[in-house]
């Protein structure tokens, strides 16, 4: 590795830094409406730091070498660590919260998880309430996704970057083209979310902030105990189908808006989204008929946190602590799976869920057919050669092994030193919200929480975020360069 590839890296981290500066900048406004003057001078910091850093990087990288690939998961990888640690500033400045404390809740605004230092979001500032909501919506999409409909560069890089964000689909064959119409959809669908929440008599305040961070998936309120503080059936019955639009990928989104209604259901992803929420209400509701009076209760909050566990949103009705560890066990199998691919959710993804589903059909045929037997596999609308179903198979089952060994990593670190008070089931309830980016908590992750174990879980953060792959090949490059 030559000196010339790492000035391309410096070069688009120093781009997303400016990304950052100028949402800093933008973020100015709240504090003016709501005269927090003294708002104004750290985030002015934040803009000013990431700006000169944003600079400097680009001063470094200059160089008119093209992206390729490798450059840009290790872009991805690296920007995905230096932006929560620059958008971590307005928490120090202005709520004075500890450095460590900063930087956690500021990779789990950008990575879309939600989990929480903060005890009392509702007595945080309007500007911090903007800006956790901010970091989560366009974390959603990706700083990366938002660069790329900005800036215009000829070849293929563009692509690498968009790939390297853990997206694939393309609307248009133009990914510049397609970028744009994400964000377009991104904003309607947002603005939709902010209306009806609005129609359910929930506050203008509260309902911007829970509309961006609704539709992105990502979870952060700015109640003290989330959705649970309004106790109104209604808003959360509001709130089900914005975590649901979340959590389908744009490229559904743009067919339906387009007038072809039937994308909805042709898809294998949102097909399997509806069968396992299905699913698991009905099982969550009767493992919850032990923890709650009523029918109706166990019905209300088993619906809802299945919703939200499965989009990987976070939102919570309900102490998920109290619950039974079979009730625990099915929201944590919901957060592993996470929404479908191209959407805002995390988790492994359901259309690496679907796929090893169908490859256990697909591994019976081969193995009852004769040797010379040619066998295709029918996936969602599209039917595999037996080539393709097995590159399919062997891409969702690398994702899967990987995943699930970082996972245990986290758990074995978190099991050291989680309060006795808290169970196993609540330890791999915590690590898998953490790593699937979703948010709920069993009430492990607090301010009063080791420090080993916020940096585990920052870790896990930003393993799920990337979904793995890109930091292993950023490692690879690493040591080629330095060995």
């Amino acid at each position: 590795m030559s000196w010339d590839d790492f000035k391309i890296i410096f070069r688009d981290v120093g781009n997303l830094l400016l990304m950052v500066s100028l949402l800093a900048l933008i973020s100015m406004v709240v504090p003016m409406v709501f005269k927090e003057y003294s708002s104004l001078y750290p985030l002015l910091v934040t803009s000013i730091l990431s700006c000169i850093v944003g600079m400097s990087l680009k001063f470094i990288g200059r160089t008119k070498s093209e992206m390729q690939l490798t450059h840009a998961m290790a872009v991805s990888s690296i920007a995905w660590l230096v932006i929560p640690l620059f958008g971590s500033i307005p928490y120090i400045l202005i709520e004075g919260m500890s450095p460590l404390n900063s930087l956690f809740e500021s990779t789990s605004g950008w990575t879309g998880t939600g989990l929480s230092m903060i005890p009392a979001p509702s007595q945080l500032t309007h500007t911090i309430q903007f800006w956790r909501s901010l970091t989560q919506w366009i974390g959603g999409v990706g700083v990366i996704v938002l660069i790329i409909s900005i800036i215009t560069r000829p070849g293929t890089s563009m692509y690498h970057l968009y790939r390297a964000e853990g997206r694939e689909e393309k609307i248009f064959p133009r990914i510049m083209t397609t970028v744009r119409m994400i964000w377009w959809i991104y904003f309607v669908l947002t603005a939709f979310s902010i209306i009806i929440l609005l129609l359910v008599k929930m506050p203008l305040w509260d309902s911007i902030n829970h509309g961006m961070t609704a539709i992105s998936t990502g979870g952060f309120s700015v109640k003290d105990s989330s959705i649970a503080s309004y106790d109104d059936p209604l808003i959360e019955s509001a709130l089900i189908p914005i975590m649901i639009l979340g959590a389908i990928p744009f490229l559904i989104h743009y067919k339906v808006l387009k007038g072809d209604l039937g994308a909805f259901l042709k898809d294998v992803q949102i097909r399997s989204l509806l069968f396992l929420l299905f699913l698991a209400c009905s099982l969550l509701v009767v493992e919850n008929s032990i923890s709650y009076n009523w029918w109706s209760e166990s019905l209300r909050y088993s619906v809802f946190q299945t919703v939200s566990g499965l989009t990987c949103t976070g939102l919570q009705t309900a102490t998920i602590h109290t619950w039974a560890p079979n009730a625990k066990l099915i929201v944590i199998v919901l957060m592993l799976l996470g929404g479908a691919a191209g959407s805002t959710a995390g988790g492994i993804k359901l259309v690496r869920g679907a796929a090893l589903f169908s490859g256990i059909g697909w591994w019976y045929k081969k193995i009852s057919l004769p040797h010379e037997a040619i066998v295709v596999q029918k996936f969602g609308d599209k039917v595999l050669s037996d080539e393709e179903m097995g590159a399919q198979l062997n891409e969702a089952a690398l994702i899967s092994f990987l995943w699930l060994i970082f996972l245990f990593t986290g758990i074995f670190v978190m099991l050291h030193i989680t309060p006795l008070s808290y169970h196993v089931d609540d330890v791999i309830f915590e690590v898998v919200s953490a790593q699937s980016n979703v948010g709920l908590s069993t009430g492990i992750t607090s301010p009063d929480m080791m420090w080993a174990g916020k940096l585990m879980l920052i870790f896990n953060m930003w393993i799920g975020r990337l979904e793995i792959i890109p930091i292993i090949v950023t490692l690879k490059f690493l040591l080629q360069r330095f060995t």
